[in-house]
């Protein structure tokens, strides 16, 4: 039986990574700016800590200039947005992460439309959404949709006019990622059909889509009968699942049954080492772009 071949996004976003640190040299050495970005978090939560620290060492190596501000859990959200304005007005930021999720009384809604579109590297202010659902090219695309993205088109294979499922409907990837596939002309131009946990016989659909992306946020739910054969499968999930024998009680696993999908698809994406840092090179790279607007 034939395995999957594995959509390395390891592989993948080191050569995005060493793009971006190209791209920050020559703008360094041409107009003296150094790009910037602020991580704000908002209370003591692991994992988001655990992920900041990862995107302010990925800043370090591409020569990115990045700050953390952490602000305490009980801070009202007139204070957060204070902080937003006052990044927002600071000419060395090119560019401000406010990590999710935020507490209960914090609307992530208006902390994200408080960050400038010009400043959104994060891709959600709804000026940057409203672009990408217009197929407008000059608005910040969402982190992981872009990185999705990337990650097919940099493996090769001629993916335009494919079926494609996508198995999520949430703000943050499968809305943005279903209007990215469905932008005109090449590399994609796909035919889109997004579904969700409470579709009716949703196996039906993934069993006729080219590609399936799963992003449900539900551990290994998509199965090797759910896919067609030579499908190609992108795992955008990250969930914690409970291994006693893993020093930390933990460990990650994805959206799909990897070990029996990847006898059945033609190519799939690993968790981790796929779409994860493809999220963070994109994230570089929306960064090194904003200083390079912002340099005219």
């Amino acid at each position: 039986m034939t395995m999957a071949a594995i959509l390395d996004g390891r592989r993948i976003a080191a050569e995005i990574r060493a793009s971006v640190a190209e791209r920050v040299d020559r703008l360094r050495r041409a107009r003296g700016i150094v790009p910037g970005i602020a991580f704000v978090t908002v209370g003591e939560d692991p994992a988001s800590l655990a992920y900041v620290a990862m995107k302010d060492r990925a800043c370090a190596e591409a020569g990115i200039r990045s700050w953390q501000f952490s602000l305490p859990r009980d801070i009202s959200e007139r204070e957060v947005l204070e902080r937003i304005a006052a990044l927002a007005a600071d000419p060395a930021v090119h560019g401000i992460l406010v990590q999710l999720p935020l507490p209960g009384h914090i609307a992530a809604a208006a902390v994200q439309s408080a960050v400038p579109p010009e400043k959104d590297v994060d891709g959600f202010h709804p000026v940057n959404m409203g672009r990408l659902l217009l197929g407008e090219e000059d608005g910040f695309v969402p982190c992981t949709p872009a990185g999705v993205v990337e990650l097919l088109v940099r493996s090769g294979g001629s993916w335009e006019g494919r079926d494609v499922v996508v198995v999520g409907r949430g703000a943050i990837v499968g809305r943005p990622l279903a209007a990215l596939l469905m932008r005109k002309g090449p590399p994609l131009n796909a035919t889109v059909t997004v579904c969700h946990t409470g579709t009716r016989d949703l196996a039906r659909h993934t069993r006729r889509a080219d590609i399936v992306v799963a992003a449900a946020g539900r551990p290994r739910f998509l199965t090797a009968e759910m896919v067609r054969e030579g499908a190609v499968v992108i795992d955008v999930g990250i969930n914690r699942v409970d291994d006693p024998s893993s020093p930390r009680g933990y460990r990650l696993a994805g959206d799909v049954d990897f070990e029996g999908v990847s006898r059945k698809a033609s190519a799939v994406s690993p968790v981790p080492g796929g779409v994860g840092p493809m999220t963070i090179a994109m994230l570089l790279s929306n960064t090194a772009r904003a200083a390079e607007r912002r340099a005219g």
